[in-house]
């Protein structure tokens, strides 16, 4: 039976690397919608490319989740979670580095692969670590911050794409990753 309490440091820990692997998966869906316009101009991308940009990502991402939650569930959820971290970042990094539009949505289809990997890893940890009286607030905790990253990723696209420029919507997933996988890796226990 889990009994890792919230209010411990090791409790912290696992929330803030089950938030921050969660949040670049949710952020990616909305701060690229933002990003398709320059995206478009600088690629020279019609708008069926534009629109396969999004699908890709979404179409992975739908289609492998379950298969994510079960890899988890067989090899350990946070193996498969680590993995999907790293997997994602790659893509994300993929995507900021791509040199043309069929490059940039075949990354975004590897980018949903990762996010399969990572998102139900990322509950299925809180619910496998945490001791039962704090599971209920840590998932609270982990659905809004999950909620704000996904609202500000309208704002942080605009952000980026006026300023930096439309790959650091992606680049930025890269550093991110580099604090969440280490994370895991020290303060999560395998389940």
């Amino acid at each position: 039976m889990p009994d890792i309490r919230l209010s411990s440091a090791q409790g912290k820990w696992i929330l803030l690397t089950t938030v921050l692997g969660s949040s670049m998966a949710m952020l990616d869906s909305t701060v690229v919608n933002v990003a398709l316009p320059r995206i478009g101009h600088d690629l020279n991308a019609n708008l069926a490319t534009l629109q396969w940009t999004v699908n890709a990502y979404m179409l992975t991402l739908a289609g492998l989740i379950l298969l994510g939650g079960s890899l988890g569930d067989l090899y350990g959820r946070r193996r498969i979670f680590v993995l999907g971290v790293v997997w994602f970042a790659s893509a994300s990094l993929l995507c900021g580095l791509a040199p043309d539009s069929t490059v940039l949505v075949v990354a975004r289809a590897l980018q949903g692969v990762g996010g399969a990997l990572l998102t139900p890893g990322s509950l299925a940890l809180i619910q496998a670590s945490f001791h039962p009286d704090d599971r209920g607030r840590a998932v609270g905790l982990w659905s809004g911050f999950g909620g704000i990253g996904a609202a500000i990723g309208p704002f942080l696209g605009g952000w980026l794409v006026s300023g930096p420029g439309w790959r650091w919507v992606f680049l930025l997933n890269v550093p991110v990753a580099l604090v969440c996988a280490p994370i895991a890796v020290r303060h999560v226990p395998e389940s």
